[in-house]
């Protein structure tokens, strides 16, 4: 009867506001929708006198369920007070709004099964739209069709890269691979956790990717689309290496950076430079796990696997002769003409990537010295995975391969599993006190450059603890960190262009800013909360949680990157692949 009495009163009160209520953009949540078996929750903000909520049908009409927002709670990162909405029991399929009598109603959202197979396929789509030396046709691009950009079949050998057998401007042959972020250039070394990424989705989720298809080239083949678009980029790294030495260069690049154009526009030299023990370590990681994973497709890759096992052990063997090599823009442009001034992606600590390729090279080949430099990092920190620190990428490899590992690693397992549900724990335990009920934003630490890709690769971590345990409490913590990314968050935003009601419409990314469409290249990730706002752009809000500004502007918080959607293709893809396995 209480209930009954509720959703009448619901009813009379909509009946009286829904004429003058419009969409509110304090009402946050995930603008997608929600699993019918799953979690459930949105986030209103600021101060708000009501305690009721409403699910309502689209046109607020008829009232489903009705709820009481929590107590009210203030962000430790911003000024923001949120209440909490919470209709995890509501299982109905459909399509909905949330209403909050005198403040109005939410973007609309769907409650479903599958309901992120869109953002799943969306987001695994993006890197067709960022492949270069190729024309994306219309039958695949759609609006968003161009013409062929950088062939990079005449790259120079820049000085700072030339050997005996390969003098400077020698010129070599490096097509294909993707744009690296915002601009036209390729980066070895942030391939390298790219590439390891969608290598591990595919390989903790085979039956699921077997039958995923995202209207690509090659989606008419037997090869599952998530590997054929990771082989796109791997024959590109495998033109990266010099087959004198096996060393791999650091970058494709201009001397500077393409100006906001068509990549078919511009004309500048293209140059590989100086090798570096950062990319080769993380080539031979990429290249022994591809190895691993395209074995079993000879017919459609002849050779391909034999290929990349071989320069895996070569860019070994180079790292070990030459174990410190740092990139360093500062210390070579002195030396050499031209300069070069894009992204450097310049590591200068190394461990983590020995661990790294260890691990992969010894999982796919049992070599007792690569195991040997594996237990050797044991003692050495590990944390999320960023492009400068890959050494989680090889404990989720161990740990997911520890079935078919000899028995002498088994101790090695163990404290990689013990690690990883040790961070696990620590988000979980923390995230119904935040503001938002995520794990995203325990710290400020967080909310850095390309904070998203925090947000989704705490989400990775947390369903490698649940493959590890079955424990679904990590299973529902990586579901408040999509919905993080799709808008319950602290600017509103869904970070993913083309999803959602509120995306990013003018990301720093030149192919969406120079090619006359309205709308931004759909299924990328935009880079988030920075309040170190490196770009000194006029960004409306300064706090840590809400410094984003959705103006091309804005490199620091609005350019998209591969290192950035790969982590949201594993986590939207895994929730899909594990969607029956959520519980409340």
């Amino acid at each position: 009867m209480l209930r009954k009495a509720m959703l009448l009163f619901g009813i009379s009160i909509l009946q009286i506001n829904c004429v003058a209520q419009n969409v509110t953009e304090r009402i946050k949540l995930n603008q997608v929708g929600y699993y019918t078996v799953g979690p459930k929750i949105a986030v209103v903000t600021g101060d708000s006198t009501g305690n009721l909520f409403f699910i309502t049908s689209t046109n607020l009409r008829d009232t489903f369920f009705s709820g009481k927002l929590s107590k009210t709670r203030t962000s430790a990162y911003s000024s923001t007070k949120t209440r909490i909405a919470d209709f995890s029991s509501f299982n109905k399929k459909g399509s909905y709004v949330i209403f909050i009598p005198g403040l109005g109603h939410s973007y609309v959202f769907r409650i479903d099964d599958g309901v992120y197979h869109e953002v799943a396929t969306a987001t695994l789509k993006g890197f067709y739209y960022i492949r270069a030396s190729m024309p994306l046709t219309p039958s695949f691009a759609g609006k968003w069709h161009r013409s062929v950009g950088h062939a990079d079949t005449g790259v120079l050998i820049h000085p700072s890269a030339a050997s005996e057998q390969r003098p400077g401007g020698t010129i070599i042959s490096s097509p294909g691979g993707w744009y690296d972020a915002g601009d036209y250039n390729k980066y070895i070394v942030n391939s390298g956790i790219t590439m390891g990424t969608l290598l591990s989705a595919y390989e903790d989720f085979i039956p699921y990717f077997e039958t995923l298809k995202t209207n690509i080239p090659e989606s008419s083949d037997r090869v599952p689309d998530i590997l054929n678009e990771a082989v796109y980029n791997l024959r590109w790294m495998l033109t990266m290496q010099d087959p004198n030495d096996g060393g791999v260069y650091h970058k494709c690049t201009n001397a500077v950076f393409d100006g906001m154009v068509m990549p078919g526009v511009t004309k500048a030299h293209r140059y590989v430079v100086q090798k570096s023990t950062a990319a080769a370590l993380d080539f031979a990681a990429v290249t022994a796990q591809a190895a691993r994973v395209i074995s079993k497709f000879e017919k459609a890759f002849p050779r391909l696997a034999d290929s990349c096992l071989h320069a895996a052990a070569f860019a070994w063997q180079w790292a070990v002769k030459n174990p410190a090599v740092i990139y360093s823009q500062r210390e070579i442009n002195p030396k050499f003409d031209p300069d070069i001034t894009t992204g450097e992606y310049g590591d200068r600590r190394f461990t983590d990537e020995w661990l790294w390729a260890a691990a992969e090279l010894f999982s796919t080949t049992k070599s007792r010295v690569y195991y040997d430099t594996v237990a050797s990092r044991m003692r050495d920190p590990v944390s999320l995975p960023s492009w400068g620190n890959v050494a989680m990428l090889g404990y989720y490899t161990f740990i997911r391969s520890s079935m078919a590992l000899p028995a002498y690693s088994s101790m090695v397992v163990s404290q990689m599993k013990d690690s990883v549900l040790h961070m696990a724990n620590d988000f979980v335990s923390k995230s119904m006190s935040n503001a938002f009920a995520t794990v995203m934003g325990q710290s400020v630490r967080d909310f850095i450059w390309g904070s998203n890709a925090v947000a989704a690769n705490e989400g990775i971590l947390l369903l490698n603890a649940y493959i590890i345990s079955k424990d679904k409490k990590y299973l529902n913590g990586a579901v408040t960190n999509l919905d993080y990314l799709l808008g319950r968050n602290a600017t509103g935003y869904c970070f993913v262009t083309g999803i959602g009601s509120k995306s990013p419409m003018h990301p720093h990314h030149r192919p969406s800013e120079a090619d006359g469409i309205v709308e931004p290249v759909p299924g990328l990730l935009a880079g988030g909360p920075n309040p170190g706002k490196q770009d000194g752009c006029n960004y409306p809000f300064s706090e840590p949680e809400t410094a984003y500004l959705d103006d091309v502007c804005s490199y620091a918080s609005n350019e998209i990157a591969i290192n950035w959607n790969a982590p949201v293709v594993y986590l939207a893809n895994a929730l899909e692949a594990l969607s029956s396995k959520l519980k409340r």
